[in-house]
């Protein structure tokens, strides 16, 4: 199955940041393919759906741990 994602999604990738602009689920026994298009050359790659993190999105609380934002606006941990 592959998904369209609309609107894309801004990833880090071990090649840099990108837009996530396709998901290919080849089922069960194989982990997801993200299909991402690189910011800093717009080259298209296949990433592992281990290799790909979410952007760190100040809006929805998405990944702030990674740059160092403030803890206490970090819902998902239970640290103090």
């Amino acid at each position: 199955m592959i998904l369209q994602l609309k609107p894309s999604i801004l990833v880090e990738t071990p090649l840099g940041t990108g837009q996530a602009i396709f998901i290919i689920d080849y089922g069960m026994h194989q982990n997801t393919c993200w299909v991402v298009a690189l910011q800093k050359d717009g080259v298209v790659k296949h990433f592992d759906c281990n290799d790909v993190i979410l952007s760190t999105n100040y809006t929805y609380g998405m990944n702030l741990r990674k740059n160092g934002f403030n803890r206490k606006h970090d819902n998902s941990s239970n640290e103090k």
